[in-house]
């Protein structure tokens, strides 16, 4: 089984590299430059090729091999990086990235998100059904390390990376990556698929068991972790925070704290612990941070409060910033993982894409329109709605089929 689960180690930790650049680097950036939260927050656009995975998820399942589509995105990822590497920003400048550049990373997530379809679909061909819990693990612990690497790690070292010399390190991974796809032996024991007359259409998807109680708590699960998420970061660079004390405390520090939940997750998982009664233990713990997320920020507004080496505020950035605990993540796509793979062999991709399509769809939505409620209402209100989102996912779980339990 290790000599599995190391390739798609290696090969997640590299898809979780755009995710952090973007989520972590980019708004920080952004801010930094003197956009408004509405702007940084509109910046969430350029998932959108994210959005449309399942228009090219049948063809994966039934155009060559996964394995083939793994290489030649991967190695295209390294090509775009290699021309912002070309291209950089004025530094000097107070306006948005240009659009050449806006449109090379609106390509990365293009690119991305081919990449995403063709290694899950390898991993569902690739493992057996046992070996889908570690498989589950090592694909959300090592999409978030490179999601922290990209992230908080290139925001700690910022000062000292050019633009150019971060996409070229980008670029060189890429083509690092696309090589061990081409080439570990692993990998090559992949039944190529066969023709099918078969075209999953979205009725066939919807008829799986458990798809359209699961589809509506991916969509909205996340909602209030992910707006608080999008701009927590940024209220504390307001407040005085420094751009590497963020990628070190609310970058790598948070993902750290992420990483730690998911391998706990898997451990209970794998010791047969009840996914509902877990997501639910989870999410209490989720909403709690999120309420004491909230009290810090209405702490910061008070008069002569800082984030300064006086308080505690690092170590509770650092508690608190981490997106959702691990073992939520680490569940639901078990549950899907198992669900693909109790069907047909061609439409693995596109049920595994269409959950985690529904999913992206809250993120960034809540992501994107975040920033314009904290501009129009206010944080502390804009916090408060967050906390009301993040408990409906606790009501839902009251709904969920009794075969789930």
């Amino acid at each position: 089984m290790h000599r599995k689960l190391l390739p798609l180690a290696s090969l997640y930790l590299v898809q979780g590299l755009p995710y952090g650049l973007q989520s972590g680097l980019l708004p920080i950036l952004l801010r930094a430059r003197g956009l408004s939260l509405t702007r940084v927050g509109l910046a969430k656009g350029l998932y959108a090729p994210w959005l449309f995975k399942l228009a090219w998820a049948p063809l994966v399942d039934r155009r060559g091999s996964p394995r083939t589509w793994l290489t030649l995105s991967t190695a295209a990822l390294g090509l775009v990086c290699g021309l912002l590497a070309a291209l950089p920003p004025n530094q000097a400048s107070q306006d948005a990235l240009p659009a050449t550049v806006m449109g090379l990373l609106l390509l990365l997530n293009l690119g991305a998100a081919v990449q995403d379809v063709a290694l899950d679909t390898l991993a569902v061909q690739l493992l057996d059904p046992a070996e889908l819990g570690p498989g589950n693990t090592v694909q959300v612990v090592a999409y978030k390390l490179g999601a922290a690497l990209a992230g908080g790690g290139l925001l700690v070292l910022l000062p000292t990376l050019s633009w150019p010399l971060v996409f070229v390190l980008l670029a060189a991974t890429y083509w690092l990556a696309a090589a061990l796809a081409w080439t570990a032996p692993a990998l090559h024991q992949l039944p190529w698929p066969q023709p099918s007359e078969h075209t999953p259409h979205l009725q066939d998807l919807l008829a799986a068991p458990e798809t359209l109680w699961t589809a509506g708590f991916v969509l909205t699960y996340k909602l209030g972790e992910q707006g608080a998420g999008s701009l927590f970061p940024l209220l504390l660079l307001d407040h005085g925070a420094s751009a590497p004390e963020l990628g070190l405390w609310n970058g790598l520090g948070a993902v750290a704290c992420s990483i730690t939940g998911s391998s706990l997750g898997g451990a209970l998982l794998a010791r047969h612990w009840e996914p509902l009664l877990l997501l639910r233990s989870v999410l209490q713990l989720r909403l709690g941070g999120l309420a004491c997320q909230t009290a810090l920020l209405f702490y910061l507004d008070t008069p002569g409060a800082s984030v300064g080496p006086g308080t505690l505020l690092r170590g509770e950035g650092l508690a608190l910033g981490v997106e959702g605990p691990g073992p939520v993540s680490t569940a639901l796509p078990g549950g899907s993982g198992h669900h693909c793979s109790d069907h047909t062999p061609h439409p693995q991709a596109t049920h595994y894409s269409l959950l985690a399509t529904l999913e992206l769809l809250g993120k960034l939505l809540m992501g994107a329109l975040a920033g314009m409620l904290a501009d129009g209402l206010g944080p502390h209100p804009c916090f408060t709605v967050f906390l009301v989102l993040s408990a409906l996912p606790l009501l839902d779980l009251s709904l969920a089929p009794s075969t789930l339990a």
